[in-house]
């Protein structure tokens, strides 16, 4: 194809590819004008003009950093939080004569701490820089003068650069396309990348430069393009190119995005409009909201409670400090004699008492601040960090079908999915698949097809009556067990229609248009296998690759498209056999959410000019033909009977066009194709809007849209958990609560309250016009029916009674403004179930929020089209189904999964266990770093508040570092207080982080409560114990380094300890991580003791000399600890045995083995908080009951 002579063509005639050769005055005046103003010289990147516009070059990069701004950027980044500042402040005071200890020993725990976040944020930074790399090294084919194009990298394109792609290479720029390898200059994108969409689209160069199919074509070529200015708008572009004196109007359909990538096209050429951060898909990108789980927001403020108690224990010991130094001298007589109150420093002189209060605050500042815990953040962004690594490597939630894991994309939320109060979720390929079987259909006003889909199944459940499969005798599974491979998007069993049985029906006419229809009216793009002949599709939906496939499968088979044609293999119904049949494609009007409708015309064989139309039944109907209305009632009926199956459904007609009507139309429309203006698409759609009427009826088409696999299973255990779940949905209403009844969301008996504005006043309203009128009686309508569903659901609130929503699109639209969404959230509530039908992306995002910012609680968002975008944001957590409709939901989620029951494990065992997990690692973060600062705080009291610390520099600051953070590091990666199979077995459990019992104030204030009460009885149990005793044969009495060294010892020793009481779920890395530090702290002793005394000062040869010989060192380390503790253990065992929280019921039964005793279980599980109304337990439930 490429290099031969290539016909002329008139493109202007294709509705979605047309360039037109139309007038560029009036709309195209705003060229040159603000927001209109890029010149581009084609072939020309030197272009002396080109240079004085300095257009940005094509070297991308998405790095937080660079190398100048790592250090500065970064350190910023880190001083931001309170606690690393405050640190930085002590640091700095710490090289004064105020600080209690030396300055490399108050420094070098900062140092760590930020470096090793640094390091953190060097390393995700660095791995963004190597994708930049890779991205802007990738090579493209550019053309250097003469005729040849020579490879380069893509960050040295320059605007007005041609280049040559070839076949699946990705665009490096924003590209017009001039030319392709096909006769007619079209080429297939996949913008996968850029939006999410799997389907192929098709684009097409301008007539004008169509013919530019070689390299040397290009030796002399020369234009202008002017356009608008670089912006984010993915589907739009205006602009003029200049050639040979020609003016020719571009549009989107010349444009080919940077990171899309070429498709089934051997080659194109094009021109660089936009490089770099100037191209649309670097415009468009826009960082993800800034998601914080509520413990971290919570332990902000729990930093912020230690930040006062800090400044007010020194307040309050400054003061003190002050009024013992004022009375240190009086008449000669001294108080401290061991501080020469008459011949002192500042620090300690009586007669400047105040000044001294004011600099001992500052040194009590520096030296309660261990009460800060400042390896808390990089402890806890370490543990998220295996958290998630776990969540990844789950295989109970990976997929084989297709080769996904779960993936956290953040591990900022770990702990969030613990506490989900809410799911909102997408219908369609969420809790069903996406992928589309044509089943039924309705032709002349017969009904065909014998499947039986799920909801079917679960509404004869539901009536107690037999499956429908058994009465007709079709047996579902009949073509598996002869042979016959199943064929994926074609479930159709009707032997009337199927091999070739409909030309024998009595209006096998008309079902030969409905299924040239199908074969004809769609955007599909088809590929034949070379070996095997077999056509396969390439659809814009699964809807419309179910359509081809049923009219192949059913002898209609489409073969072939050009840009000018469809090509089908036909069932002849006279001869039997297949015969090739061409219609020539004229226009294409596509679908759209405000058409509802997609249409094409085409010219057959036989000169008959025929507008193929397929649409919603909303939009449908109302078109028809007062003499095409012959099936209408008996299809309306089939429609409604597959909509209470849960089916989807079109309807199809068609009508006849004349020429002098079909001309004018083509000049009408080809003039509003080539308007740029704001009213284009209105302009389009009115021309539109004239051609598709007075339509005749041919029928309409049923597709199965399946519930994913484990769904109804799914949505049971978290509605025992429970957890609330709305279904916010683009269908019917009708499909919507089918979908619900089969999914165990609504039952039999549970009431509805529906809204709608689908009543026969409105109705009225509407047809009279008055658009303010409507407005305003919609809206009381909408006020009025949440205030009586309201009522309704007040008035039974006593009572066991469930209630269901339901609410279509046009009623939520009121239901969301600013004096309704109150009143209609506080209904929602109320309810056991909400379904949202007919809900735009808007709609979606601003339920969302409503929930979200009305209830206060974690609500969680879960879809899989471009469409749950907003809503997946917009929710505390944002869960992506790697599904049928892309990835664009995916790339904007928290996490991924490939499928919805996946969920179940996600919430209710990986959710729980990192709930508990970063709780209890919080909580005892700060007991181990209270215990520690108050024995400081309660040794300088006992010293007068003279600011001397009670130990070694170093000891102080490996503390944090060295002597007690591996142990909360391994209690929240791996403890666990029950195994995930009494997570799912008991759901209930899930609810003590709805509830928050394992983090709320009480709980946060007993863990600090417990840390100053160890603090108390080491201090005085040490004190006491070695208080003027002789310590050791020697007689030798015990000093501040002795005292001071035993109560460290008692300190790592019970802090330590209380963690193996704390953890439910032991592990080797545990014992090592608990144990292990407590050796460590020997071995450090031992070691720091034999080094130089001016590193090591005061516990030079500490240990070997003076504590190891000596048993009362022993003696009281293990009496202290032991006495610590005990009320501690005393309180978890009365706890545990007589009033066990609910992971404590589930623990005393798989200690006691009564796991599986059902009468036991039933027991626990009756410890609900309210009586579970969704689900099929609740539908089981309900059913023993009536």
């Amino acid at each position: 194809m490429a290099g031969g002579r290539r016909a002329k063509l008139h493109l202007s005639k294709i509705y979605t590819y047309a360039c037109g050769k139309t007038s560029l005055k009036g709309d195209h005046e705003q060229i040159g004008q603000p927001g209109f103003s890029r010149v581009v010289f084609c072939n020309e990147p030197d272009h002396f003009e080109a240079k004085i516009r300095n257009y940005a070059n094509n070297y991308v990069r998405t790095t937080k950093y660079t190398l100048a701004s790592f250090l500065p950027k970064s350190l910023f980044e880190q001083f931001r939080r309170v606690a690393n500042f405050f640190f930085l402040v002590t640091g700095i005071l710490s090289f004064t004569d105020l600080a209690p200890y030396s300055a490399v020993s108050a420094v070098l725990p900062l140092v760590i701490v930020i470096a090793a976040t640094m390091v953190k944020e060097g390393v995700e930074d660095w791995q963004r820089k190597q994708q930049d790399i890779e991205v802007n090294n990738r090579k493209v084919k550019v053309h250097v003068g003469d005729g040849t194009f020579h490879d380069t990298e893509w960050r040295n394109l320059r605007v007005g650069d041609v280049v040559k792609v070839e076949k699946d290479q990705f665009f490096p720029a924003d590209i017009l396309l001039l030319s392709s390898s096909y006769d007619d200059a079209i080429c297939y994108v996949e913008t996968m990348s850029l939006d999410g969409e799997t389907n192929l689209k098709m684009k097409q160069a301008l007539e004008a430069t169509s013919s530019l199919n070689e390299d040397s074509n290009f030796q002399n070529f020369k234009a202008v393009i002017k356009c608008e200015d670089p912006n984010a708008n993915l589907y739009t572009f205006v602009g003029t190119m200049e050639l040979e004196e020609q003016h020719c109007p571009l549009n989107p359909q010349q444009l080919l995005l940077r990171d899309s990538k070429l498709r089934n096209t051997d080659y194109i050429y094009g021109a660089v409009i936009f490089t770099g951060h100037d191209t649309k898909v670097i415009q468009n990108s826009t960082d993800a909201p800034s998601k914080r789980s509520r413990v971290e927001k919570k332990m902000d403020k729990l930093i912020y409670f230690l930040f006062f108690v800090l400044f007010l224990i020194s307040f309050v010991g400054s003061i003190i400090f002050g009024i013992i130094t004022k009375d240190d001298l009086k008449n000669g007589r001294m108080t401290r004699w061991y501080l020469r109150p008459d011949d002192t420093t500042i620090y300690f002189d009586p007669k400047r008492a105040p000044v001294a209060a004011i600099l001992h605050f500052l040194t009590a500042v520096m030296l309660y601040a261990y009460m800060i815990p400042i390896s808390l953040y990089v402890s806890i962004e370490i543990v998220k960090v295996l958290q998630s690594i776990f969540i990844n490597q789950d295989v109970h939630m990976y997929d084989k079908e297709t080769d996904k894991p779960a993936h956290a994309r953040t591990s900022n939320l770990n702990e969030e999915l613990g506490q989900v109060d809410t799911i909102l979720s997408d219908k369609t390929g969420t809790l069903t698949c996406n992928s589309m079987e044509f089943i039924k259909c309705s032709v002349a006003g017969t009904a065909y097809g014998r499947g039986v889909t799920e909801v079917e199944r679960a509404m004869a459940k539901r009536k107690g009556s037999p499956l429908a499969h058994e009465l007709n005798g079709w047996d579902e599974d009949e073509d598996a067990q002869i042979g016959k491979p199943l064929i994926k998007g074609y479930n159709f069993k009707d032997e009337r229609i199927i091999h070739g049985n409909w030309v024998n029906e009595h209006n096998a006419d008309v079902i030969q248009g409905f299924l040239r229809l199908l074969a004809i009216c769609h955007t599909a793009i088809p590929e034949v296998n070379e070996v095997t002949g077999q056509v396969s599709y390439e659809a814009e939906s699964p809807d419309e690759a179910a359509f081809v496939i049923a009219a192949r499968e059913l002898g209609f088979e489409f073969y072939k498209r050009t840009q000018t044609s469809i090509s089908l293999h036909e069932l002849d119904p006279v001869s039997g056999k297949k015969v090739e049949r061409v219609y020539d494609l004229l226009n294409v009007l596509e679908f759209n959410s405000t058409r509802k409708r997609m249409s094409v015309i085409v010219r057959n064989e036989e000169g008959k000019l025929l507008l193929l139309c397929k649409g919603a039944d909303s939009v449908m109907f109302e078109r028809l033909d007062k003499n095409g209305r012959q099936f209408e009632e008996d299809t309306r009926n089939h429609v409604n009977e597959y909509a209470d199956a849960g089916l989807r459904t079109l309807i199809l007609a068609y009508r006849e066009l004349d020429e002098e009507e079909y001309k004018e139309f083509n000049k009408k429309f080809n003039e509003a194709k080539s308007s740029v203006n704001a009213d284009r698409e209105a302009l389009i759609d009115e021309v539109t809007e004239k051609m598709e009427k007075n339509l005749i009826l041919l029928g309409a088409t049923a597709v199965e849209d399946k519930l994913q696999h484990g769904v109804p299973d799914c949505i049971d255990k978290l509605a025992q958990a429970g957890i609330k779940i709305w279904v916010l949905t683009g269908d019917k209403m009708e499909t919507a609560i089918n979908i619900g009844f089969a999914c165990s969301l609504l039952r039999q008996g549970m009431k509805q309250i529906i809204i709608s504005l689908e009543t026969p006043d409105i109705k009225a309203l509407e047809k009279v016009g008055d658009k303010a009128v409507i407005i305003k009686a919609s809206k009381e309508s909408v006020v009025h029916q949440i205030a009586a569903g309201k009522a309704q659901v007040t008035a039974s609130s006593g009572s066991s009674e469930a209630y269901a929503l339901i609410i279509d699109g046009k009623s939520l639209a009121y239901a969301l403004q600013d004096d309704v969404k109150n009143l209609f959230l506080e209904l929602a509530i109320g309810c056991a179930s909400v379904i949202c039908c007919r809900s735009s992306p808007k709609q979606k995002a601003l339920v969302t929020r409503l929930v979200k910012l009305g209830t206060g609680k974690t609500t969680l968002a879960i879809g899989d089209g471009a469409n749950d975008v907003g809503m997946l944001q917009e929710a505390d957590i944002g869960i992506g189904i790697s599904g049928v409709e892309g990835m664009q939901a995916v790339m904007s989620s928290d996490i991924a999964i490939a499928q919805f029951q996946y969920l179940e494990r996600l919430l209710l065992v990986h959710g729980h266990w990192c709930y508990r997990r970063i709780s209890l690692m919080i909580c005892y973060f700060f007991y181990k770093n209270i215990t520690f600062a108050f024995t400081l705080f309660l040794y300088e009291a006992h010293a007068s508040f003279s600011g001397q610390p009670a130990y070694n520099d170093w000891f102080m600051t490996f503390y944090n570092v060295f002597f007690t953070s591996l142990p909360p590091i391994a209690l929240g990666v791996f403890d666990q207080d029950v195994s995930a199979r009494f997570c799912l077995k008991f759901p209930l459990l899930y609810q003590e982080g709805v509830q928050n019992v394992l983090f709320n104030w009480r709980r946060i204030l007993s863990w600090m409560f417990n840390g100053v009460y160890s603090a108390i009885i080491i201090f005085f149990f040490c004190i006491k114990a070695l208080d003027s005793e002789a310590f050791n044969s020697g007689g030798k009495t015990v000093g501040r380094e002795i005292l001071g060294t035993t109560m460290y010892t008692c300190v790592v020793w019970v802090v330590n300890c209380q963690m193996a009481l704390t953890i439910s779920y032991f592990t080797l890395i545990q014992h090592i991580f608990i144990w292990g530090s407590i050796a460590l702290w020997y071995l450090f002793l031992l070691v720091f003791g034999i080094m130089s005394p001016s590193i090591s000062s005061t516990a030079y040869k500490l240990f070997i000399e003076a504590l190891a010989p000596a048993p009362t060192f022993w003696i009281v380390t293990l009496f202290v600890v032991i006495s610590t503790l005990i009320p501690f253990y005393a309180y978890t065992a009365i706890q545990m045995r007589f009033f066990p929280m609910y992971h404590g019921m589930i623990q005393w039964l798989r200690h006691e083995g009564q796991t599986d005793d059902p009468e036991y279980c039933n027991v626990v599980r009756q410890r609900s908080l309210r009586p579970q109304t969704v689900g099929v337990s609740a539908r089981r439930v309900a059913r023993t009951h009536r």
